[in-house]
């Protein structure tokens, strides 16, 4: 590694010491990028600004070492003397007693580099399956009724959970599906349970274990449990960790919480904000109720102010009707008085026009007198023309011939035979007596010539 000192100008110049260091720290900065370095903590001092300090040492050699309260923040673990670890670092100098140090940008557990190119690796692979897709999450019931917790009884961040459930809806069911959550074996119990929680009740499923390392969180991105949480058929919340902490379980799950109780608050709605929300909402409608009301009531002030009396009303009716009814007493007697007047003119004319009718009365009787007379006189003479007419009819009756013995003789055809020379025999004839009809055929036929 050849020096990017200009060592004419350093080897004539004559420099301070910190000028000296200043230019040493910005040669390492600048030659040694971010890397990583093992080690084991020593000497580790928890700063109460915040920022770690600490001894990264190994059997042959050690180094300073510094975490700003930043990045220690952001630490999945909280370190301790005697940790295997691995720094990722920039080499530095401590300007103001000119120690050589490393800034270190994460820490991680001895051993989790190939955990972490695992995690990577399987991330990597369910990504290109879809596995993470937005459209693939599914929402929370608005209001959850009961919640199958998938954890172990022994770990601490349930405790966390049931507390925080009690706390903001009691009156949500609780079932707890037990499995372990870290060690060998692990990720295949906890796809079991996660089925069992699938094919209960349940709205939800909340998956949930405290902090830890890669490897005590390891369980949580195995490829059976990623595949059983989207496998469920209920959502299901992950609150797996710190919030620091990310597990592919957190990728795949429907709802990912920083923390196991952050995860409780958001599976469910806080019944007390929710009875807050609805005291507010009745407050609203009673508010709104009573403004209302006194709105129509004041419009109905107003409206029995424009509407007058009913009594008074009633009264100007009465009034109208007896004045009307006046009026029309006035006007019937009035027209009474001239049909009077009328009827009395009428009949003085009358008078005037009527003629004797005694003088014609006598007249009429004697004329009807006559009219009788008369009448007698022509019946009398229409009956004796009748009688002449009624003797000749009798005389000219075909029937009183038949009577005397006679018949009249018709053909087939109806019509009367006068000439036997027409006839043949056996030719049918009808002949007509007096009292019936008789059916007969010619049997020969008797010429007079």
């Amino acid at each position: 590694m050849s020096s990017t000192f200009p060592s004419v100008t350093f080897a004539e110049a004559i420099l301070s010491v910190g000028e000296l260091n200043r230019a040493v720290r910005g040669e390492l900065e600048t030659r040694f990028p971010l890397l990583w370095v093992s080690g084991e903590i020593s000497s580790l001092t928890h700063a109460a600004s915040g920022h770690l300090y600490f001894t990264l040492k190994d059997a042959n050699a050690q180094v300073r070492c510094t975490i700003w309260r930043t990045r220690a923040q952001l630490l999945g673990f909280r370190p301790e003397n005697g940790q295997k670890v691995e720094a990722r670092a920039l080499v530095t100098l401590y300007e103001a007693r000119g120690d050589y140090q490393l800034n270190v940008e994460t820490l991680r557990l001895a051993g989790q580099g190939g955990l972490f190119e695992r995690f990577l690796e399987l991330k990597a692979k369910l990504e290109t399956e879809g596995l993470f897709r937005a459209e693939l999450k599914r929402p929370l019931p608005a209001f959850v009724r009961r919640i199958a917790i998938v954890t172990s009884p022994q770990a601490s961040a349930l405790q966390d959970v049931l507390a925080t459930l009690a706390r903001r809806a009691p009156q949500v069911a609780l079932t707890i599906f037990s499995t372990p959550v870290q060690g060998e074996g692990a990720g295949r119990r906890i796809a079991l349970a996660l089925a069992a929680a699938s094919a209960s009740d349940s709205d939800a499923i909340l998956l949930c274990r405290g902090g830890g390392s890669m490897e005590d969180l390891w369980a949580f991105n195995e490829e059976v449990v990623v595949r059983a949480i989207r496998a469920a058929r209920l959502p299901v919340v992950s609150g797996v960790g710190h919030e620091t902490d990310f597990t592919i379980a957190d990728f795949v799950a429907d709802l990912r919480a920083p923390t196991p109780t952050a995860a409780a608050e958001q599976i469910c709605p806080d019944r007390q904000t929710w009875l807050d929300r609805l005291s507010g909402l009745c407050r609203r409608i009673d508010l709104n109720q009573g403004n209302r009301l006194a709105q129509l009531s004041q419009h109905l002030d107003h409206l029995a102010a424009r509407l007058p009396s009913p009594a008074r009303q009633l009264a100007i009716r009465r009034a109208r009707l007896a004045m009307l009814v006046e009026r029309l007493r006035r006007v019937g007697d009035h027209g009474l008085g001239r049909a009077r007047v009328v009827l009395q003119q009428c009949l003085l004319r009358l008078d005037r026009q009527c003629p004797d009718l005694a003088a014609h009365l006598e007249t009429v009787d004697r004329l009807a007198q006559r009219l009788q007379h008369a009448a007698t006189h022509a019946a009398a003479l229409r009956r004796s023309r009748l009688a002449s007419a009624a003797q000749g009819l009798r005389q000219l009756d075909p029937l009183a011939v038949l009577a005397r013995g006679y018949a009249i003789a018709f053909d087939a055809d109806g019509k009367a035979v006068r000439d036997a020379a027409g006839l043949q025999p056996e030719d049918a004839l009808r002949l007509a007596l007096a009292n019936g009809d008789v059916q007969t055929k010619v049997v020969s036929v008797i010429s007079n010539s």
